[in-house]
């Protein structure tokens, strides 16, 4: 399934319809981005499905996106989603906080990345851009353990109050295997 869906074909396709129907390319707004915060900023520059991808360093992410939100040619002036990660097995890089940017104006989106240690999973909080950032940081928080610093209300969202874990992290098993009610049989195992 993985391989249709980054198929070079399936990739073009959906470049070819992102192009028809924006005001601005990807290249116009790599090159904004640059000239407002200097091409060294963002590295992983990628263009996936017509959407342009980069990773920024968490420490700028709150400035870029401050700005972009206020930006008069670009108009990133919608958070269509912020959602955290984790990659357990990127050493030092384990969690990861995606943020995509809408231009509703423009008809444009923009895909940032950061990413940080397990050990230190502190990011901080957009709640002053976005007011929709409110509860997708909460989620994070619940399902990762990512603290936004300056959030109004960071409590779980979906989880009971007294866990004491994150379930989205992928350090448990998938499948309890003391299990005896599930067996070949039924389960084409």
């Amino acid at each position: 399934m993985s391989e249709l869906n980054t198929s070079p074909a399936a990739q073009q396709k959906a470049a070819d319809y992102v192009k028809a129907h924006a005001a601005i390319g990807n290249e116009q707004i790599l090159a904004r981005l640059q000239e407002l915060f200097g091409a060294d900023t963002f590295s992983d520059v990628e263009e996936q499905y017509g959407l342009l991808t980069a990773t920024v360093s968490r420490e700028k992410i709150h400035e870029i996106i401050d700005v972009l939100h206020g930006e008069e040619q670009l108009q990133l002036n919608f958070l269509t989603t912020m959602c955290g990660v984790h990659w357990p097995d990127n050493e030092g890089k384990e969690l990861s906080v995606v943020y995509q940017l809408h231009s509703l104006v423009n008809n444009i989106r923009l895909r940032l990345k950061i990413f940080f240690p397990i050990q230190d999973p502190v990011v901080p909080t957009l709640t002053d851009v976005y007011a929709t950032a409110n509860w997708m940081e909460r989620e994070a928080f619940d399902f990762y353990g990512i603290i936004f610093t300056g959030h109004p209300n960071l409590i779980r969202i979906l989880n009971v109050e007294d866990m004491d874990y994150h379930p989205m992290r992928k350090e448990y098993p998938l499948e309890d295997g003391t299990r005896e009610d599930k067996t070949d049989l039924f389960f084409g195992r």
